[in-house]
């Protein structure tokens, strides 16, 4: 099996739209405030500063939005891409075929994606929220970070164990909690090159199906990047916390505060 196939086996409803999303053009990196702005949101998008999103802002225009989406795009799919293959083999090569006719808005497009990532239901509520809540966290985007679920906390999870994971490897969580958190940090901090004991690791705790859903869930949830590298991640509350709950369709519901 490679990463592909992989893909096509535990994420048939995701797989078409994942093509489309990867056939979204490439940006347009020849204005140097937009290479510099990419090149940051690609490798800590956590530590773009005002200088360089204003460069940005100005060389792009009322165009930000679209090219920051391409930027993502073509940040993460080379990311899921190869962690996919470094998980269960290598897949045939595919050259990126950008699309003829691409949407003149790729924001629904890319709606759609997160929509059949959050139908899969491989993992548990729980370890879906670990994984967001880790990504949220090494993206440092305000209003993921402030956000809890409220399935996960009818299954069980507490503040203790969203706590845990900011040191995870160390943490009382369990092994199954802790190759999906190690996982997810890879395709954030190493995705071309994956520490061999997360592999080990994935390959003794998750399933196949499992591993899947963790990479594509981290991929939907880096979509925050693009906000957090506009300075639009904002959270809505300023005491507790929002909870939210992601519906049959996979949308999200805020439900209230905690």
């Amino acid at each position: 099996m490679s990463g592909r196939d992989a893909l096509a086996a535990h994420a048939a409803s995701v797989l078409p739209v994942f093509d489309e999303v990867a056939a979204i053009p490439t940006p347009d990196l020849g204005h140097d405030a937009v290479s510099e702005f990419a090149e940051q949101l690609a490798l800590d998008v956590a530590s773009m500063d005002d200088a360089q999103r204003g460069a940005f802002l100005a060389a792009v225009g009322d165009q930000a939005f679209g090219v920051v989406q391409q930027i993502y795009v073509h940040d993460f799919v080379p990311r899921v891409r190869s962690v996919l293959d470094a998980l269960f083999g290598p897949s045939e090569a595919e050259p990126d075929v950008e699309s003829d006719s691409p949407p003149a808005d790729t924001w629904p497009l890319l709606e759609r994606f997160m929509v059949e990532v959050a139908r899969l239901h491989a993992l548990d509520p729980t370890l879906t929220e670990l994984v967001r809540l880790r990504g949220a966290r090494l993206h440092d985007c305000a209003v993921c970070k402030s956000r809890r679920s409220q399935d996960a906390i009818d299954a069980g999870a507490s503040e203790d164990d969203f706590a845990a994971i900011d040191e995870h490897a160390a943490s009382p969580l369990d092994a199954h909690a802790k190759a999906a958190l190690a996982l997810t940090d890879a395709l954030v901090l190493t995705p071309y090159d994956v520490p061999p004991e997360v592999i080990t690791a994935v390959r003794a705790e998750l399933t196949d199906a499992e591993a899947v859903e963790v990479v594509l869930d981290v991929m939907r949830n880096a979509a925050n990047k693009i906000a957090v590298a506009l300075g639009a991640d904002a959270a809505t509350v300023t005491d507790g916390v929002e909870l939210f709950r992601t519906d049959t369709d996979g949308n999200l519901e805020v439900l209230g505060t905690a």
